[in-house]
């Protein structure tokens, strides 16, 4: 294990790649405050991480120009309706030819409206609970989705959580090469020890410049590898 540069030098890399700091500016990616957050509807959030499995590993262009028909065919993706389908219409809808038919996940639309209205229940709304997450322990809250939601593992939870505005790094190649690279970790970036020693990086880095862990991330792939954002 080997400490980690400070981030003015990563920074400075990133901008002699991306045109200046005006240039690399450009490509960070919105971050809402806890409060904007807590203005996501259950239903918009339910698309979100419907929208984001689906895209998982399929074009991601395909998923955009059907979603359309997904809002309508899951009711706007109102969990309490969405909860209401039986498993023939579920079946129905994944042989829909105006969709994408894919059985299992089309069944995690379901299976994370459960999540969802367990959570608000919990919580009041998933936006608060997320919300509320600290970015401190951010790996935590990307475990707490794949534990109780359905097809949110690896990259899928953390590119919906970035998607909708919350505050997260992501384990592109760039940033998993990075590591790997500077010999930061020491184990498989699914292991709970790697991502702490990825956090307690990403955490250190946010104290020296104050920056969100989400432009951290993106100007540190920017910095490096091949930059896939």
């Amino acid at each position: 294990m080997q400490k980690a540069e400070p981030f003015k030098h990563i920074y400075e890399r990133a901008c002699e790649r991306k045109g200046g700091e005006s240039g690399l500016a450009q490509l960070l990616p919105q971050v809402l405050t806890a409060a904007e957050y807590r203005n996501h509807s259950d239903a918009e959030l339910l698309s979100a991480i419907s929208r984001q499995v689906f895209q998982s590993g399929f074009v991601w262009k395909v998923v955009q120009a059907k979603w359309p028909a997904y809002e309508q065919a899951f009711f706007g993706f109102e969990p309490l309706k969405v909860l209401l389908l039986s498993p023939e219409q579920l079946a129905a809808r994944a042989a829909d030819p105006d969709l994408i038919r894919h059985a299992k996940k089309t069944q995690a639309i379901y299976d994370n409206a459960i999540m969802v209205t367990d959570i608000a229940r919990e919580h009041g709304s998933l936006a608060a609970f997320i919300a509320d997450w600290p970015t401190a322990d951010i790996t935590g809250l990307w475990q707490q989705l794949k534990r109780r939601g359905a097809r949110l593992g690896g990259n899928t939870g953390p590119y919906f959580l970035r998607g909708t505005g919350k505050d997260t790094f992501l384990l592109s190649t760039d940033v998993q090469g990075y590591f790997k690279a500077h010999k930061l970790v020491d184990g498989s970036f699914s292991s709970q020890k790697t991502l702490a020693q990825v956090q307690a990086t990403f955490n250190d880095w946010q104290q020296q410049t104050g920056k969100p862990l989400a432009h951290l991330s993106r100007i540190l792939s920017c910095s490096v590898g091949d930059n896939r954002l």
